[in-house]
């Protein structure tokens, strides 16, 4: 296929049409052309001429540079493709020299002298020595043979200054490899070195120096990603959309408040959802502590604590969520805005997170979850004795009669609006007799 405005066009119709009208067709043709043939004319040495001849399939070499840069941009193991194409460029290399050295020996005379080419009836053994004698020269090992005669120091002396430049680029293509990892592991994971040069700055180290390590070594270990928005952030926010939601949308269908909402709902809830991972012991929510984000369990297990910290009073598992009760207004509440309960994650717990605003937002526009979330949030309230029920009737009362007054307003409103009408509609009319008048008294006159 190819590229069409951006989109593969896989017709291949229209792919033989391109690509005979490419110049990349007319090399490919000289590329494949058996030239190699030529060697059966008469006059034309047999063994040596090949290599000459085959000179034409180097015309594919744009090709092959061109198909590996493709595959590297689309496999899913960059490096380890960048590795592998290093050692293929380095396994030819070595093997061109040793043909241009088996090239030379048999020149000079195979087995003429200690430096070339032994004369052995076997080709395996041949080739094996020139490539022994290649991966010296490129590896500079340096013991070879002493070289003989002019053109032996020549090829030698190249052979050492090919091998520092190709040392010079394998040891750059590692460095860049070795640095693509370190960048890819950074634009993903925090970094453990700036929290722990922080604490020791400050004198502070041990078990929350250790605790710090762990958490951060918990994230790399199980692919916890803390700093996605910052990931996505570049990507339209419909394409965001729908990464986030391939991503996160089965763990968002385990919660109970989302099972019955549409697809669509929960594509828009979570680009406004925020993953965050608690360590063990670490307190998620403290009572009395003022809420401004409630809590989804993705993952783990979280205790409800008595004042103690120790004391388990109930277990809150996956799917769950907690925290709404201090962002919802729930009637007759007197811890207001306040958490009501200490939440402790037992060990690594993978939470999302949603704010107030956008918790605000969700609710306003799907009634049934804010009257699901009152709901929970009355029976937890009135369990830990923390509903006034007077103030709850008294409440309500107050909303019944104010509803009762605006149903009133909006009647004496309606009433007010039709009394308009009608006197508009008077002062039309009124207004068109009038001028119908002063038309008839104007053609009087002129008579």
């Amino acid at each position: 296929g190819f590229l069409e405005d951006g989109i593969l066009v896989q017709d291949v119709s229209r792919t033989r049409r391109r690509y005979l009208r490419s110049w990349a067709f007319p090399w490919d043709v000289l590329a494949v052309l058996p030239t190699e043939l030529l060697c059966l004319l008469p006059g034309v040495p047999r063994v040596p001429g090949v290599p000459a001849a085959r000179a034409n399939r180097c015309l594919r070499l744009p090709r092959l540079l061109e198909a590996f840069d493709r595959r590297e941009t689309r496999t899913g193991w960059p490096n380890v493709f960048r590795m592998a194409k290093l050692m293929l460029y380095l396994l030819l290399g070595i093997h061109w020299h040793g043909c241009l050295y088996f090239a030379l020996s048999a020149h000079l005379g195979l087995g003429s002298d200690p430096w070339v080419c032994p004369g052995s009836a076997r080709p395996l053994r041949r080739y094996l020595h020139s490539f022994y004698f290649s991966t010296l020269v490129l590896a500079m090992v340096g013991d070879t043979p002493a070289p003989q005669r002019e053109e032996e120091f020549l090829f030698l002396t190249a052979g050492f200054l090919l091998a520092v430049l190709g040392f010079a680029t394998i040891t750059g293509s590692i460095s860049t490899v070795i640095v693509n990892l370190g960048t890819a592991t950074s634009a993903f994971y925090p970094e453990a070195g700036p929290v722990r040069r922080y604490l020791r700055a400050w004198g502070v180290g041990g078990r929350l120096q250790g605790r710090v390590e762990r958490w951060h070594h918990h994230l790399r270990a199980q692919r916890k990603l803390p700093a996605e928005r910052e990931v996505l952030r570049r990507l339209p926010r419909g394409l965001r959309a729908e990464v986030a939601a391939s991503v996160h949308l089965a763990a968002l269908r385990r919660v109970g408040l989302f099972r019955s909402w549409e697809r669509g709902v929960l594509r828009q809830l979570v680009l406004r959802l925020r993953p965050q991972v608690f360590g063990p012991g670490e307190f998620v929510c403290r009572r009395g502590d003022v809420g401004r984000e409630m809590y989804f369990i993705r993952e783990g297990r979280l205790a409800v604590v008595a004042e103690d910290g120790v004391t388990q009073l109930a277990v809150l598992g996956e799917g769950l969520y907690f925290g709404e009760i201090s962002l919802i207004n729930i009637k007759g509440n007197t811890a207001g805005n306040r958490r009501t309960a200490n939440i402790l994650s037992i060990g690594y717990s993978d939470l999302f997170c949603l704010g107030k605003e956008d918790l605000a937002e969700v609710l306003a526009e799907f009634p049934s979850a804010r009257a699901a979330m009152e709901a929970k949030g009355r029976e937890l309230l009135l369990r830990m004795g923390q509903l006034d029920t007077g103030a709850e009737a008294a409440a309500l009362a107050a909303e019944a009669e104010a509803e009762q007054r605006l149903q009133g307003l909006e009647v004496a409103l309606e009433g007010l609006q039709t009394q308009a009408a009608r006197l508009l509609a008077q002062l039309e009319a009124s207004a068109l007799r009038m001028a119908l008048r002063v038309q008839r008294l104007e053609g009087r006159r002129q008579q």
